[in-house]
């Protein structure tokens, strides 16, 4: 559903003011539009609207300065600035002054529409941010975004799996986000309001891990001075989550299988057992199918863990949630950091590194990359040199194959219009087989933007998919 519903054009090209009113109108959004700088802030003041489309250069007012006005008197206020006499600079001193963000004339309605829905959805991260702080609370499952179907699912089951007491096994590569799954599933089960304790069972000492999960007796073994309660007895009536269970010594593992069959527990050092209640979530990034082939693992226990199992896909099978993630660690360390001024946005480059690259690390590499990038940004926008030198220094792609130019016979068609267009549809199809059809990767051997590249695969009418099956 649209968070934006009024829109605002302010443009002194009639044939913008109509192609944009028609569009947008089209897509259910309220429409008016003016034609120079001082009806538009007139408009502003009198009606609210959510989003701004303004043009640089204008009669009576410049958009520059129309921007700066329009958003000290209205703070919620979203504006994208357009103008056909843009540079690099003047984008620069747009964002900075406060735009969400800047198109290039001329364009085509379909990147006001992408940029709107990038808005958009920034806006939502906004609110629930502020709600967030608002109640004072944390929401159920805070800090898991996505929006690609393999996220979904995972969210999915964690509605079914959250109300029941089953043991679940979440199992995922390193940096994934394994933790925020089992906090979920805590937060939205009837234990929420009570413990929610978390033990990665591969930096505890084996030679302490029994105490620390089941607690001690006093003088259960050398400095043992008092008796002392374990992770098991501290989670009592809520959630113990066990990260990295496959680490658990066998000794642990005899242990935590009783506690998950009988639910009690016996300290170290005690002669008698006591009762707990408490829900286990267990992860790990090892199979434990095999250590269970290998011995090192119990296969009672592994089963006892394993009643359901919920995957949680790394960031390379969730594409389409990298720069999601991005913009929400941005908004996050902005106000962890203090940044002020706030960093805004991506310029379109840091942006193709970001959607572009594998991230080995997941969500964990993505979190760093992004403080790291808000702590050396110096401008309104994150930059390629802000993110880790990994992302961007990489040797440059080898050119597109090299097509023999032909000399054309008198009876040829001598358009040399066409004769660039078939030369350009020539290398997009060779980019796209070489890098297997993906986009990002061929924008990039390209040298041009990835907005640039899907406009020219639809006009040129190409099977980006089929062109890298073929590579």
């Amino acid at each position: 559903m649209a968070l934006f519903r009024s829109i605002l054009v302010a443009d002194d090209e009639p044939s913008v003011r109509h192609v944009l009113t028609l569009v947008l109108s089209g897509m259910g959004y309220e429409v008016r539009a003016v034609a120079d700088g001082e009806e538009a802030l007139r408009e502003l003041s009198a009606r609210g609207y959510d989003v701004l489309l303004c043009d640089v250069r204008m009669p009576k007012r410049d958009g520059l300065s129309v921007l700066r006005q329009a958003l000290a008197e209205h703070p919620g206020l979203t504006v994208v600035v357009m103008s056909a006499y843009g540079s690099q600079e003047q984008a620069l001193e747009a964002v900075g002054a406060g735009a969400y963000d800047y198109v290039r004339k001329p364009f085509k309605p379909e990147e006001i529409v992408f940029v709107l829905r990038k808005a958009e959805e920034r806006e939502r991260l906004l609110r629930e941010n502020r709600r967030l702080q608002a109640s004072g609370g944390v929401a159920p499952g805070e800090g898991i975004l996505g929006e690609s179907e393999s996220m979904r699912v995972v969210m999915r089951q964690v509605e079914r799996l959250a109300p029941v007491g089953t043991t679940v096994l979440i199992t995922g590569e390193s940096g994934t986000g394994k933790e925020l799954i089992a906090r979920a599933l805590h937060a939205r089960s009837p234990r929420a309001a009570m413990p929610f304790v978390a033990v990665n069972c591969g930096a505890i000492p084996t030679g302490l891990i029994e105490s620390e999960l089941f607690g001690h007796a006093r003088g259960a073994f050398t400095d043992a001075r008092t008796a002392r309660r374990g992770l098991f007895s501290e989670a009592d009536g809520g959630t113990l989550f066990l990260d990295e269970v496959g680490e658990l010594p066998p000794p642990a593992q005899v242990k935590l299988l009783r506690v998950l069959q009988e639910g009690e527990l016996r300290p170290v050092g005690e002669n008698r057992a006591e009762k707990v209640d408490v829900r286990v979530l267990a992860a790990t990034l090892r199979d434990l199918g095999r250590l269970v082939e290998r011995g090192e693992f119990r296969e009672d226990l592994y089963y006892r863990l394993n009643v359901v199992n919920v995957r949680v896909p790394p960031l390379r099978e969730r594409h389409s949630d990298i720069l999601l993630l991005a913009r929400a660690f941005l908004l996050r360390f902005n106000r962890e950091l203090n940044r002020e001024p706030p960093v805004r946005g991506f310029g379109p480059e840091a942006e193709a590194l970001l959607a572009s690259y594998a991230w080995p690390g997941n969500v964990r590499e993505l979190e760093n990359a992004m403080e790291r990038a808000v702590l050396l940004a110096e401008g309104a926008l994150i930059l390629p040199e802000n993110l880790p030198e990994r992302l961007w220094a990489t040797p440059p792609p080898a050119s597109a194959p090299a097509l023999t130019p032909t000399r054309p016979s008198s009876e040829a068609n001598l358009s040399l219009k066409q004769a660039i267009r078939d030369l350009e549809e020539s290398y997009i199809r060779a980019a796209l087989r070489r890098t297997r059809g993906n986009r990002t990767r061929a924008a990039e051997v390209l040298e041009i933007s990835h907005r640039a590249l899907l406009y020219k695969i639809k006009e040129y009418g190409i099977d980006a998919d089929a062109e890298g099956e073929r590579g």
